[in-house]
């Protein structure tokens, strides 16, 4: 029995990247987080083994090739807004697996055990549905085994302080909705310092989460000296 993990990507050259973050960091730097933060968040899940079966979910069509997605299996993310996107990628995933998560990029501070505890959620036969919210209402994770009606995701009003109640509450389903914890991504400049503490206390990070720590932290201005 398969779990499909979609991480939700856009490319470099292809959209804008970020665009809250770059106003604070400048778009190359905002561009570099994407990057190294979307690869953390694929060797976590790739870390998970063979049950979990990770793949990218591009948001441009024409970018499908792009060298930057090649490690995994890709798949588009389809038209319009990020309601039908979300319908589109686990609709698509749920037609070839048993269950389906769909992620961010954003939070690179996602561990083995917390996919692992997503995984297991949905193979409890009381809850169908998984979400792990984001400290700012929205969610770093949603999964289910179940088909979702367009109108669900339709009838959610996305990057809102209850974004994720929201979608609790569209699936109509309270107790059979099981919670990870919550996480904080990243959205803008001020969001970085709260990641690189966490990378930081990480018990096991990844190769992956210790250079994204490492850039977060050189990419500092140097102390004046006194």
């Amino acid at each position: 029995m398969t779990t499909a993990l979609a991480i939700f990507v856009k490319t470099p050259g292809h959209s804008p990247i970020k665009t809250r973050l770059a106003a604070g960091i400048g778009a190359r730097a905002a561009i570099a987080f994407h990057r190294r933060s979307a690869g953390a968040v694929a060797e976590v899940a790739q870390s998970v083994g063979t049950d979990l079966q990770p793949c990218w979910a591009v948001a441009e069509g024409a970018a499908l090739d792009a060298p930057l997605w090649r490690d995994l299996p890709r798949l588009w993310q389809g038209e319009g807004g990020l309601d039908e996107r979300l319908h589109h990628v686990y609709a698509t995933l749920l037609a070839q697996h048993e269950r389906v998560l769909l992620v961010g990029a954003d939070a690179p501070q996602l561990t083995r055990e917390l996919l692992l505890q997503a995984c297991d959620a949905l193979h409890d036969p009381t809850t169908p549905y998984v979400i792990g919210a984001a400290r700012d209402g929205g969610f770093w994770l949603f999964g289910a085994r179940v088909p979702i009606a367009r109108e669900v995701w339709s009838g959610v009003r996305y990057s809102c302080a209850d974004t994720a109640m929201q979608l609790c509450a569209a699936l109509g389903s309270p107790g059979a909705i099981a919670k990870l914890p919550t996480l904080a991504d990243v959205d803008d400049a001020a969001d970085l310092d709260a990641l690189e503490d966490t990378l930081a206390v990480l018990p096991s990070p990844l190769p992956a989460q210790r250079a994204l720590l490492h850039w977060l932290a050189t990419r500092r201005p140097s102390a004046a000296p006194v």
